[in-house]
């Protein structure tokens, strides 16, 4: 799997975070505002929840309405690695665009 954070010498310009709440890992781009560079923004990507009850991870992308919607192509992975590689590879341009 390819490292999708960038070097070193651009994250003050884009880099890539995650967050954990509850049973969710949430994973999201930080960029400077384009009227305040100063001032971060971080826009979500993509998010995974643990099913316990399948021992299987929920994987969800963030639409243009900023609503979180299943990711049809692939709706359910066994493991964070699986959910990591698939926004990683990206095939359908949802998660990087």
């Amino acid at each position: 799997m390819k490292i999708r954070r960038p070097p070193d010498q651009q994250r003050d310009k884009v880099d890539v975070g995650y967050r954990l709440a509850d049973q969710s890992i949430e994973i999201f781009e930080i960029r400077p505002v384009w009227n305040d560079p100063d001032e971060k923004m971080k826009s979500s990507v993509a998010k995974a929840t643990y099913v316990k009850s399948n021992d299987s991870w929920k994987i969800y992308w963030k639409r243009a309405d900023l609503k979180w919607y299943d990711y049809e192509p692939c709706r359910v992975v066994k493991t964070l690695e699986e959910f990591l590689k698939l926004i990683d590879e990206d095939k359908y341009g949802c998660f990087w665009g």
